[in-house]
């Protein structure tokens, strides 16, 4: 009796299916052939084009070795989103501990590691207090500007062409400029992106202090009354995605609270005496002037592009015109 098979893939491995209905275990990103290949059963790849009867010894499934690969899978796709949410609030967290850190040494470094007598180091301080950061980073960075070899950090500002004309701009803070801007080029050329010259994207930007606010801690109209008595800019509501719902309490969501750098405190005490919570920016955010709406396919190339950036060290971070 001769036999056909048939084989699908998914989520990355194959099941095969037989002519007389026996199924072939899943292997993870193989051919058919490769998997036959692996269990040492074929003596030739063209096994499948030459031979018209099955052996016997692949009729039992169970003497087929099982090859696990692959991470459990997320159960759906908004798993996965939330998911992917909760690292980029990790990420984002830990990009805030190293930016603050970093400026830490570079205040201790020009003004001392007292401050009584150092200013900036004071102011920065209180920002730590007001962002909620673990005082020990604070005290293990002043440490690190004493040791022999460490230099200060500057800021640098990288611009980018992504996909569909979106721009993207790049905030480092780097104690090796030549170490920061190499690791840059390297993530926008493998990634398709391109850089810019300076000037060319950051005129599509506004800098702006902003508070976040979850959309699943106030009521709208109670925040534009009291945001915009207190004198803020702007209020930008969050968009919603494909796979949110109006029950989603990722921190993701939220409402940006605008405000020009004078205002802000005040901004934040009017919120605080109304009894909204709220999460403050790490200094200031760029805004775009007018966001650009691109394809889907455009949006996960730029996406992926970002995410990349971020992950580098020196980068602090990453802002784009992109409307999402």
């Amino acid at each position: 009796m001769a036999y056909s098979f048939s084989s699908l893939r998914v989520f990355g491995s194959i099941h095969c299916r037989f002519s007389n209905g026996i199924y072939f275990k899943p292997y993870h990103s193989c051919t058919l052939k490769s998997a036959f290949l692996l269990r040492g059963i074929l003596s030739s790849p063209s096994w499948y084009s030459d031979k018209k009867v099955l052996p016997l010894e692949l009729q039992s499934s169970n003497l087929v070795r099982k090859v696990w690969t692959f991470s459990p899978l997320c159960m759906g796709r908004r798993s996965c989103k939330i998911a992917g949410r909760k690292t980029t609030q990790d990420l984002k967290k830990a990009k805030l501990y190293s930016k603050i850190g970093k400026e830490i040494v570079s205040a201790a470094k020009k003004g001392g590691p007292s401050p009584i007598s150092n200013t900036a180091l004071a102011a920065l301080i209180e920002k730590v207090k007001e962002l909620d950061i673990p005082k020990d980073i604070v005290e293990r960075n002043i440490k690190r500007a004493s040791e022999k070899g460490q230099e200060a950090f500057i800021e640098k500002i990288y611009e980018v062409y992504g996909y569909g004309g979106v721009g993207i701009v790049i905030e480092v803070l780097t104690d090796k400029v030549n170490r920061s801007v190499a690791a840059v080029r390297e993530v926008v050329k493998d990634s398709g992106g391109k850089m810019a010259d300076p000037g060319s994207i950051m005129f599509k930007f506004r800098r702006a202090r902003v508070a976040n606010v979850k959309v699943t801690d106030v009521d709208r109209d109670r925040l534009l009354t009291i945001a915009l008595d207190a004198g803020a800019e702007d209020i930008i509501e969050p968009s919603m995605g494909e796979y949110d719902t109006e029950s989603d309490s990722s921190d993701s969501r939220a409402y940006k609270v605008v405000s020009s750098v004078e205002n802000y405190p005040v901004i934040l005490s009017k919120l605080q005496e109304g009894g909204i919570e709220f999460k403050p920016d790490n200094g200031s955010e760029l805004l775009p002037t007018t966001p650009i709406e691109v394809d889907d396919e455009a949006m996960e190339l730029n996406k992926e592009l970002m995410s990349k950036l971020l992950e580098l060290d020196d980068v602090d971070a990453v802002y784009t015109d992109q409307k999402y």
